[in-house]
């Protein structure tokens, strides 16, 4: 009996996270609202660079967050291929700190 009680504690305590990380958080669904997965990915590049590869390149770069909010602000090209980065003005700053930020997560 008390072996189940343990083993139904844990799974209430573990559950509420488990339920969290199956969300998306905040910052990807801004993401997604905002149309940015039409041209990437998490894991692989689609016509923009993977996010991860985002979070590799930048890994260690203090100044990578305000670098990344300005190129998705203004748009930039030459980083990643031939393929530009549209400016994105619909966005606010901080909206698109949020993303920045989470990107730079996913290493």
């Amino acid at each position: 009996m008390l072996k189940a009680l343990r083993i139904a504690a844990t799974g209430l305590i573990l559950l509420p996270g488990l339920a969290a990380a199956a969300e998306p958080s905040a910052a990807e669904s801004l993401a997604k609202k905002n149309g940015c997965f039409a041209c990437h990915s998490i894991q692989k590049k689609v016509i923009g660079p993977a996010y991860k590869d985002v979070a590799e390149r930048y890994d260690g770069d203090k100044g990578a967050v305000d670098k990344l909010v300005h190129k998705v602000k203004e748009g930039g090209s030459g980083v990643w291929g031939s393929a530009g980065m549209p400016p994105q003005p619909q966005m606010k700053d901080e909206e698109i700190r949020r993303v920045v930020e989470w990107i730079l997560t996913l290493k």
